[in-house]
């Protein structure tokens, strides 16, 4: 029985995990987030000493912490040979082996298919194969998506993909866990995670790239793809530099004065709470992305990259905690921050504050049906392609949440009736449209009750 341990530590906003593991005395961290101070408590929880770090591959959807942590507790830092990177590092590369400690080695595995250099690590104790970090290739149930390096790559990625899931398979026994970073929400993945752990075994029968002929996983993988953020773009970049510590001391204060003037010069100012709470009350020309539900990803993907953002809480550990989930993907420091409530911020001036009407799916059958006081001229689904694809509801409008900001003008005139497949993507639709100047429904209820309110649906195209 082996005496490692693998602890996990989930990035759930963003859908990764990093892990540190240990043999009670000394660690290694495989994938680190970009706040690397949970690392180092965690190390010290447990008394251990960080004397590696691992990437298995440069990361698209996060800017790494793994830099800085080797830098700071002085740790070996792995990344892939093949990748050229702007800092000095230990090159590893397939059939490299890193002895972490008498009881505790690492075999590196070239796993090439989410990028061209991905590499799986093998964590050996004295028994053999524990399990193996697998990053972006063999997931829970699927695999890491292959067109992040350009589509034109997608097809050959794939091909790779489906290779290196059957050499991990071949290369372990079935009891060997499975470590992925991707999976859990991140849209590195091709499909979501269908479980919360997994073995090399449950994968041979669970997961497509080691049940399909590889034509077959190859297809479905492709026609699987959909639109990912495009702060994607900034990460590989970011992490072929480098990243230094990431500085989380509090931003600068903006008074009501200062958000009037921001809001009024068009900029992205932001309300962190609950849309339930913004829709009761909000500053007028602000935006709704709740800390609630994956902020970062759609505010990273949304606003210009580059552009001043302004953060409001009902707290100050609200505008930290976003604060935080913002610097995991490059946006270091928001412009301004502002804590209390809508009528503080207003200065208690009730001309700059709004409410937003929300409704139900059941609301919006008895609109259609003209019988209800709120006309349902425009139903508006901002729900991403492929969803749309799947089912929608018949004789709505279809723009993804993504291309709203410029697709302001292509949503038909009249009372727009949004929704998504939740409530939450809806409610930062309807306040865009909102800031627009136009009147605007929230549909805050689940897709899956649309057909039993009497909506009917259709397969897209």
């Amino acid at each position: 029985m082996t005496d490692l341990s693998v602890e996990v530590v989930q990035t759930s906003s963003l859908g990764d995990r990093s892990y540190l593991a240990h043999d009670g005395e000394v660690a290694i961290v495989v994938d680190p987030q970009r706040d690397i101070d949970r690392l180092l408590a965690l190390a010290g929880s447990l008394g251990v000493r960080i004397t590696h770090v691992a990437e298995t591959h440069l990361h698209n959807d996060y800017v790494s912490g793994g830099l800085a942590l080797a830098r700071l507790t002085g740790a070996t830092y792995l990344v892939a040979a093949d990748d050229e990177v702007d800092f000095e590092r230990r090159p590893v590369t397939d059939g490299d082996t890193i002895t972490v400690s008498e009881r505790m080695r690492l075999r590196v595995v070239g796993t090439p298919g989410h990028t061209f250099h991905h590499l799986s690590y093998v964590l050996d104790g004295d028994d053999g194969p524990v399990g193996v970090f697998t990053g972006g290739s063999l997931l829970f149930g699927t695999t890491g998506r292959t067109d992040l390096l350009g589509k034109q790559h997608a097809h050959t990625l794939a091909e790779r993909q489906y290779a290196s899931a059957h050499r991990l398979a071949d290369l372990l026994p079935d009891g060997a866990q499975v470590w992925p970073t991707h999976g859990f929400g991140s849209f590195c993945s091709a499909t979501q995670s269908d479980a919360p752990e997994s073995t090399i075994g449950r994968e041979r029968t669970a997961n497509p790239a080691l049940r399909l002929e590889a034509d077959d996983f190859v297809k479905q993988t492709l026609a699987g793809l959909d639109a990912y953020p495009a702060y994607y773009a900034h990460m590989g970049a970011r992490n072929t530099a480098g990243a230094d510590l990431v500085d989380l001391t509090p931003v600068a204060v903006a008074d009501p004065a200062a958000l009037a003037q921001r809001i009024a010069d068009g900029e992205w100012v932001v309300d962190l709470r609950a849309r339930k709470a913004f829709a009761h009350r909000h500053l007028t020309g602000t935006l709704s992305f709740g800390l609630d539900g994956p902020m970062s990803t759609w505010l990273g993907w949304m606003a210009p990259w580059g552009a001043p953002i302004t953060l409001l809480g009902d707290s100050e550990q609200q505008v930290a905690d976003a604060q935080r989930e913002l610097a995991r993907i490059g946006i270091d420091r928001p412009a301004a921050a502002a804590t209390g409530s809508p009528e503080q911020w207003a200065a208690d001036d009730d001309t700059r504050l709004s409410t937003l009407t929300t409704a139900s799916f059941a609301d919006l059958a008895a609109a259609r049906a003209g019988n209800s006081g709120l006309p349902a001229d425009v139903v508006l689904d901002v729900r991403m392609t492929n969803e749309w694809r799947t089912e929608h509801i018949d004789g709505v409008t279809h723009i993804p949440l993504p291309d709203l900001p410029h697709r302001l003008d292509d949503v038909p005139a009249g009372t727009v009736w949004v929704h998504c497949g939740s409530g939450y993507r809806a409610a930062i639709a309807s306040s865009l449209l909102q800031r627009a100047g136009r009147e605007v429904v929230h549909i805050d209820d689940s897709y899956a009750v649309a057909t039993d309110a009497g909506l009917p649906t259709v397969p897209g195209n």
